[in-house]
């Protein structure tokens, strides 16, 4: 019997080893951080001037693909649910961050949720309309319900959709009080929140804050001599109506983020749980839109270099809470902006204005004339015309025919390259750009009319007096920018994979490391690694 009791104890020893190696091995926090606007070549210009803990530390230690490819430039907003989801707008619905709604005749925000009040806030927000699981609810599903996510980001949408359907909390910033919000359609709004709301509000903390460059000029690389010799400096001061938007688009937000995100993390005890938890996060590098020149690389590169310092922040809490072998981190970019200011006249770079009032008007004269009278076009939104599909039924005209026609008028305007259909978008027929499109746009939010002008023109969306009271402008660059993704995880070796991949592959792949099953519209495989 001597021997049959030595296998037992054997087996015994061997199984408690195996157990032990398991659970050591297991994460236990899950750290998920968005950057809006990070852009590979100013990493890689200021690799030399970041600190050793943030990015560099990143770099060093984790997984990066070079290029997550979205398909289409895509904002923030939905490419935060392309990488949560690993399913793209067609799937999730979520094409941008306003979408237009065709029964109000105006935009509202993607997440925009009347039947969800707001805690902290009159806004009102929820998941509702996202249609997908993401990354958030499937860790909060794998732990039962009794491991927590939350969420910190300046945008609420973005915010709700790190969170997910199943989170404890999407804390945003309300940029008309300054206070950080969450909804009620979370059940947990921590003393984390209330905390920061009541004690240190950030509408007393504005009035004596700036925004000025770290360190002196010459150690910022690749500014030209004329900038070095002005230093930047903005403020927020009360007499501000826009100095929360002004906030919110400066790198200090990123810092307000990191601060709570720590919060949460230390008064919530985030990791040292039975189970996974999760913090989702979102920073923005996009350039600042209330510089004084049109020329901006001096604030970005400092933005880079305080995101720098935030990062290592984070890291640094996250290690001391949990240890450096039960922490992951994943970061995906979005891709940076193709729509930027008109550069300065004196560099006579060619250029012309598209109005879309006047084009809207036009093109409601030409429908007139082969159609009837009658107010044919609904709206322009983003770079799509939608049309007044009451009225086309009404008159029984064929909406095919009437897009095919329209569309016609408009290529024939000056500036404008090309125009496509709903109908050739959902069709496809094997044309790249056109599955491009159909890919990143859902049926029941796009337009009919999807618009693209020359390089260099310069769109002046004037006919949104809905969304806004002034004349919004922006440019449109033809640029193929890399969207980097990064994943830093115990016994993942460091490597990196020039080749572009698909940005749906992110979610999953986060899932296979998680040990926890993909969400359910992800429909590509991780990576392994």
């Amino acid at each position: 019997m001597l021997v049959p009791r030595l296998v037992l104890a054997l087996l015994t020893s061997v199984v408690g080893m195996v157990a032990d190696a398991a659970n050591s091995a297991r994460p236990q926090l899950v750290v998920g951080i968005m950057i809006d606007g990070l852009d590979q070549q100013y990493i890689d210009m200021l690799l030399s001037h970041f600190g050793e803990d943030g990015f560099n530390r990143l770099l060093r230690d984790g997984v990066i693909v070079a290029n997550a490819d979205y398909g289409t430039n895509l904002d923030a907003v939905a490419s935060t649910a392309v990488v949560m989801t690993g399913a793209a707008p067609s799937t999730t619905t979520v094409s941008s961050a306003d979408v237009y709604d065709r029964e109000l005749m105006k935009s509202v925000p993607a997440m925009h949720d009347p039947a969800s009040m707001g805690n902290f806030t009159s806004e009102t927000y929820s998941p509702r309309s996202l249609a997908a699981s993401t990354l958030a609810d499937e860790v909060r599903i794998a732990g039962g319900g009794v491991t927590h996510v939350y969420s910190v980001a300046p945008s609420a949408s973005q915010a709700v959709i790190l969170a997910g359907h199943s989170a404890n909390c999407a804390i945003w910033l309300n940029e008309k009080t300054g206070n950080w919000a969450t909804s009620t359609f979370y059940k947990d709004a921590p003393t984390t929140l209330t905390r920061r709301n009541r004690t240190m509000p950030l509408s007393m903390r504005l009035d004596t804050a700036q925004w000025t460059p770290l360190y002196r000029a010459d150690a910022y690389p690749g500014l030209p001599e004329h900038l070095t010799h002005y230093p930047f400096r903005y403020t927020f001061g009360r007499g501000n109506d826009s100095r929360y938007s002004m906030f919110a688009a400066s790198p200090l937000v990123n810092t307000e983020v990191t601060d709570i995100a720590s919060d949460l993390i230390t008064d919530l005890k985030l990791g040292a749980n039975d189970g996974l938890d999760m913090v989702n996060l979102a920073y923005s590098l996009l350039p600042y839109d209330y510089t004084r020149n049109d020329d901006n690389r001096y604030e970005l590169i400092d933005a880079y270099l305080r995101l720098d310092r935030d990062l290592a922040r984070l890291i640094s809490t996250v290690e001391s809470r949990v240890g450096p072998d039960k922490a992951i981190f994943f970061i995906a970019a979005t891709p940076p902006k193709g729509l930027v200011r008109r550069d300065e006249e004196q560099w006579a770079i060619p250029y012309g204005e598209f109005s879309t009032k006047k084009a809207r008007s036009l093109l409601n004269m030409y429908l007139i004339a082969v159609y009837g009278n009658g107010e044919w076009i609904s709206s322009f939104h983003g770079n799509q015309f939608y049309l007044n599909h009451k009225l086309i039924k009404d008159r029984g005209v064929d909406a095919a025919e009437l897009r095919t026609q329209a569309a016609a008028f408009l290529t024939r305007m000056s500036g404008v390259d090309r125009v496509y259909t709903i109908d050739e978008i959902l069709a496809s027929r094997g044309d790249a750009r056109l599955e491009a499109l159909n890919r990143n746009l859902h049926p029941d939010t796009a337009g009919d009319l999807i618009i693209e002008v020359d390089p260099g023109w310069e769109i002046v969306d004037d006919a949104i007096s809905n969304v806004s009271s002034q004349r919004v402008k922006y440019v449109k660059r033809y640029v193929a920018p890399a969207a980097p993704f990064v994943i830093m995880a115990p016994g993942v070796p460091a490597r990196t994979i020039d080749t572009p991949v698909d940005a749906r592959v992110i979610a999953p792949t986060v899932a296979r490391q998680l040990r926890i099953r993909s969400p359910n519209a992800a429909a590509l495989p991780g990576l392994i690694l």
